[in-house]
């Protein structure tokens, strides 16, 4: 397939696709499948074109030498693997489907790709060049964080939309120009609404953890989305997990896409140890606590914002610095409990499902599911919090004698063989796999900028309204419509 090169105008989609970038039947057998894996994780016949080899050094990669500097500069010169099998194929102006465990590197594989092409470029006010899909808030603050150095190393701006801050001076961002967009779906939505942002000049769509985004319900704002970027633009679409719900995208929008699976969710993860620990019931709560007074920094996930809350509570009481996550907290105070965690300020980070993607913290060696999470997919991305880029971690589980045999079920679904202990409060076994201490049992404060009351004014998704309960809309675990009257949910 001759698709144009970064350093050229976009690539042109296939005689095989229609305008709407949706598949015709191409050649006889397209509908056959080879044989599905057992979970019937995306068994689309995809690729028709043989894909580029790998590369086992960035400098291999035909990418302007301000980027290669850049890397260098960043301490990066070997790639990935997601990276060296994506990165040739997409600077090629293929359509990419990647599939790699997170924490594995994918920003950088779609990242640099949409960069280099964007190279000698300028956006018109309001027309971005590239867009940028995430599911959440903290997940397009580390995509933006991640991709900054390099777009200032070739002078492209990045424009960052998410929802809980002021509309009013990201729409005078996008105003003014961008040449990458990095949204949530529906702030996104909304800004083009109000004529702040108009999506005829996309070159390169790139949606990160998709499935994500379809099992939070944005598939509709998606789509809508994807309906209005040119439909001969490049398409890239990486995740942790590639299943049957985002079929659909595949099929409408993705033109002949390489796929590659490289480092999958579970099996070849050589660097995380998986524990499963059997607590009775009167003594989870107290083994939780001895886990959190660890000496180093710990993620614990809880099912709902309550119970977030109330463990973050205790746990400043016995002089354990802990910070809540949830969706019932505003942005303002979602960056400052971050940013405390990652400076050491809160040694204890408890959260919802909201900061199981996302977020990225150096050294972080321990991540407990106080609550057992409700799917395999779920399980993966809390897990990979930890064990990133190459580092060793743990993942925890705490398992009540009536979850035993839906955890073995969800075990079996991420490919998983955990090790398994009976543990109980004050236990050697507990203390050598978690690090857990008694805790000192002094009160703790954890101190709160005085701006951010000040910033917290500015939050509300329509225009800088106040909308009443706006954080309970999302629902406990962040998820989109647990209160909320829309008839399509909005991104977080």
């Amino acid at each position: 397939m001759n698709r144009t090169r970064h350093t050229g105008g976009r690539p042109t989609r296939s005689a095989g696709a229609d305008r709407g970038g949706r598949f015709r039947s191409r050649k006889p057998g397209r509908q056959s499948a080879s044989p599905a894996p057992r979970r019937q994780e995306f068994a689309l016949p995809v690729t028709l074109t043989e894909p580029l080899p790998a590369v086992e050094t960035f400098a291999e990669l035909e990418m302007p030498a301000r980027l290669t500097a850049a890397l260098v500069q960043q301490g990066l010169t070997t790639p990935f693997p997601i990276q060296a099998a994506t990165l040739p194929n997409a600077l090629a102006g293929r359509d990419v489907l990647g599939r790699g465990r997170t924490g594995s590197g994918k920003t950088l594989a779609f990242g640099l790709p949409v960069l280099a092409r964007l190279d000698g470029q300028r956006a018109q006010p309001r027309r971005p060049l590239a867009l940028v899909l995430v599911p959440t808030r903290e997940l397009a603050q580390q995509v933006t964080d991640a991709l900054t150095p390099y777009a200032r190393a070739l002078r492209l701006r990045l424009a960052t939309v998410v929802g809980g801050v002021s509309i009013g001076r990201q729409a005078g961002v996008l105003r003014g120009g961008a040449e990458v967009v990095v949204a949530t779906p529906g702030r996104l939505k909304d800004l083009i609404e109000r004529d702040a942002c108009r999506l005829d000049e996309v070159a390169v769509t790139v949606l990160d953890e998709a499935d994500q985004m379809a099992d939070m319900g944005f598939m509709p704002q998606v789509t809508q989305l994807l309906d209005q970027v040119p439909a001969n633009g490049q398409r890239l679409l990486f995740s942790a997990t590639l299943d049957r719900n985002i079929d659909q995208l595949v099929r409408r929008y993705l033109d002949d896409p390489v796929v590659h699976s490289v480092d999958p969710s579970a099996g070849a993860v050589t660097t995380m140890e998986h524990h499963l620990l059997h607590v009775r019931d009167a003594d989870k709560h107290t083994a939780a606590t001895e886990i959190a007074a660890r000496d180093g920094r710990v993620i614990m996930f809880l099912d709902t914002k309550h119970a977030v809350d109330g463990l973050v509570k205790h746990l400043l009481s016995v002089g354990v610095r802990a910070g809540a996550l949830h969706g019932g907290k505003s942005q303002p105070q979602r960056n400052r409990t971050l940013a405390q965690f990652k400076d050491g300020q809160v040694t204890a980070l408890v959260a919802t499902n909201v900061a199981a993607r996302g977020i990225h913290v150096e050294g972080l060696d321990l991540v407990v599911n106080v609550d057992p999470p409700g799917d395999h997919k779920d399980y993966l991305h809390r897990g990979g919090r930890t064990a990133r880029a190459g580092e060793s971690g743990t993942v925890v589980t705490l398992v009540l004698p009536h979850q035993r045999r839906a955890m073995d079920r969800l075990m079996a679904d991420a490919d998983i063989a955990p090790r398994t202990a009976v543990v109980r409060p004050g236990d050697a076994e507990l203390q050598r796999i978690t690090g857990a201490r008694t805790p000192s049992g002094v009160p703790v404060v954890i101190a709160v900028p005085v701006a951010e009351g000040a910033e917290r004014g500015g939050r509300g998704g329509s225009g800088g309204r106040r909308r009443r309960g706006a954080g309970a809309a999302r629902g406990g675990n962040g998820r989109p419509g647990a209160r909320t009257r829309r008839s399509a949910p909005r991104s977080n």
